[in-house]
């Protein structure tokens, strides 16, 4: 019976080495494995992502229907602003940002091959009195 070591997450995309460096940049990542079809990175938390070569792969459209969401990646951060400001710096876009006043704060985006994930931020709570 095999033992399940690690997982990888694989986003197709039509150029992995770009997809690959901008998800290295924007995780802080090392270089794992490459190949031609083929760019594994490891981000400082032992998470792995790996970008496989498809000529004929079509970005996701969410939140349009006709080819909706494929994969969803989602990424805490400490501090959203700054975060924000680094995915759009490193080429990707906002798909949807909302300001909310729950515990939880969640941008949407997209990388530069059109994959979507979304940056959320855990808000302390104030400890319960009485």
């Amino acid at each position: 019976m095999a033992q399940v070591v690690t997982g990888v997450v694989v986003l197709d995309c039509s150029e992995p080495e770009k997809l690959a460096a901008f998800y290295k940049e924007f995780l802080d990542a090392q270089d794992v494995d490459a190949s031609v079809n083929l760019v594994e990175i490891r981000g400082a938390d032992g998470m792995r992502i790996a970008f496989r070569r498809d000529a004929n792969a079509t970005p996701p459209s969410w939140p349009r229907p006709e080819n909706s969401l494929q994969v969803h990646l989602e990424f805490i951060v400490e501090d959203m602003d700054e975060a924000e400001r680094r995915v759009i710096g490193l080429g990707g876009r906002p798909l949807e940002t909302r300001e909310t006043t729950a515990p939880f704060e969640e941008r949407g985006y997209a990388d530069p091959s059109g994959h979507s994930f979304t940056l959320r931020h855990h808000h302390a709570t104030a400890p319960k009195l009485g």
